[in-house]
């Protein structure tokens, strides 16, 4: 019998495109999606090891599906990702109603190893210590039709104290131009729209074969793909953010005036301990190239709150900067010690009281920064790709929702026209909130795309039809709150 699967993935965007690899894996190999989350015969958990409590969360989940398993016969659990690959042999150990634990570096595996598992009865444990195949090369069962993800890199070179990815994604690995192009095409070709391009460290892309300007020159080719409207990348690195990346997105008209620039702190002193290779003054001068070349330039950050040692005027330090930078949004994090990273072992780590009362500042502040920013857009003309599950209300207030040029979040009214995810609308901008627009005096116009008729028809770019059965998984959105690994050294 065909046997069906569902995925549910935690983390980041190098997460969700893993996932998309997984789905692609599995269906080249037969399985097909279940129709519900509860009645599938493999379920497949691709993990996040950046996050708080991230184990506790897996050994729950991992607790609700043994009953589960044990009444469907034949039934299948699967667990990989960054939290795969740390813990290993503990995940059977705790839960050894699991079948099969892979890691980052062998995605590819997975329905190899489901077989084994299934054939010998016992769970099957690969965990490899270096990248076996570059995902992307990987068959893909692609989540939208009019947006997405391209990796262009994997692991990282940096060695952020607070930071355990590159332990677990490894060094940074390129693919070539040729074979990143090549697949930004073929999405154009089937009618994406956007292109969000991925890796721990985008801008240092290039320094496995030696060329510092890779990514300013692939930004560029990505500007004479047909049909390509709009690309985004993340998350970058403030060290390697050169002035001919600035001049390749002023100058790419399809490169959007948005920028996801981790800050982490504002300290100059925290960011030594931190092993952030740049000070405040450096950080605030690319900001003022970047609004020197790109005036409209919608730029958020991550900022990590309550770093070991972190004392009020440093974290007076990070407000400062929040203030000048005047980021359009801001993901705030508290700082929770990573078992394996040095920053765990630092003496001085801060009480939970201190932390929280500094988060809860640094997020009043930003809240009314945005705010501004956002009102000071009521009255502008925006172009607007329409997205799916991005107004948790849409439904109750009767509008549409997606995302403009520079990133920022649109809820329009559509009135009665019959505009489609994949569309593209322009609308006015009525009111600005702190976290999005609202345009509720119709459309100023509405284009039909080829990305709206794949939406309606139900298909994915190559075909695939629509869902990856994945919780709050949709379109690329350009700065989440959980940016490629970005509070994780990025």
């Amino acid at each position: 019998m065909t046997r069906s699967y569902t995925i549910r993935t935690y983390g980041c965007q190098m997460n969700v495109h893993d996932s998309e690899r997984m789905a692609g894996l599995l269906e080249s190999a037969g399985y097909v999606r279940a129709e519900g989350t509860d009645d599938a015969d493999v379920v497949v958990l691709n993990t996040c090891a950046v996050r708080e409590n991230a184990d506790n969360k897996l050994y729950g989940n991992l607790g609700h599906l043994a009953p589960r398993k044990a009444a469907r016969p034949g039934m299948q659990i699967a667990v990989g990702g960054c939290l795969a690959q740390k813990d290993r042999d503990t995940i059977v150990a705790k839960a050894p109603w699991v079948d099969v634990v892979f890691g980052t570096h062998n995605v590819g595996a997975l329905p190899t190893l489901l077989e084994r598992a299934r054939h010998n009865e016992r769970a099957e444990v690969e965990i490899r210590e270096s990248l076996e195949v570059f995902p992307s090369t990987l068959p893909a069962r692609r989540e939208s039709a009019y947006a997405g993800w391209v990796s262009i890199s994997v692991g990282c070179n940096n060695t952020c104290t607070f930071c355990i990815v590159p332990s677990l994604r490894g060094k940074e690995r390129d693919r070539r131009p040729g074979d990143v192009l090549a697949e930004v095409s073929a999405l154009a070709a089937d009618g994406v729209l956007e292109v969000t391009l991925l890796g721990q460290n985008v801008n240092a892309y290039g320094v496995e074969f030696g060329d510092r300007e890779a990514f300013s020159k692939l930004l560029r080719a990505c500007g004479d793909v047909e049909g390509l409207e709009r690309v985004r990348f993340t998350s970058p690195h403030p060290r390697e953010f050169s002035s001919d990346v600035i001049a390749a997105m002023a100058e790419t008209p399809n490169v959007c005036p948005q920028l996801h620039m981790p800050l982490q702190s504002g300290s100059d002193r925290v960011l030594r301990e931190m092993r952030r290779s740049y000070r405040s003054s450096r950080f605030l001068a690319i900001l003022d190239e970047v609004r020197g070349s790109i005036p409209d330039a919608a730029i958020s950050t991550d900022i990590i709150v309550g770093f070991p040692g972190e004392t009020e005027e440093d974290f007076r330090a990070t407000l400062d900067v929040v203030e000048r930078a005047r980021f359009a949004q801001a993901f705030t994090f508290q700082y929770s010690p990573r078992p394996g990273t040095p920053a765990a072992t630092l003496p001085d780590q801060l009480p939970k009281a201190v932390v929280q009362e500094r988060y809860e500042r640094l997020v009043e502040l930003q809240e009314r920064i945005s705010w501004e920013q956002n009102r000071a857009l009521e009255g502008r003309v925006v172009e607007v790709l329409v997205s799916t599950g991005e107004g948790r209300k849409d439904s109750a207030t009767r509008r549409l929702s997606g995302r403009a040029r520079d990133g920022r979040l649109v809820h329009f009214a559509p009135g009665a026209a019959p505009v489609r995810p994949g569309d593209v609308v322009t609308v006015r901008v009525g009111y600005g909130a702190p976290h999005h627009l609202v345009a509720d005096d119709g459309l100023l116009s509405h284009r039909r795309t080829r990305a709206g008729d794949a939406f309606e028809a139900g298909t994915r770019p190559g075909g695939a039809p629509t869902g990856l059965g994945l919780p709050g998984f949709g379109a690329p959105a350009p700065a989440p709150a959980v940016a490629a690994c970005s509070t994780a050294g990025a």
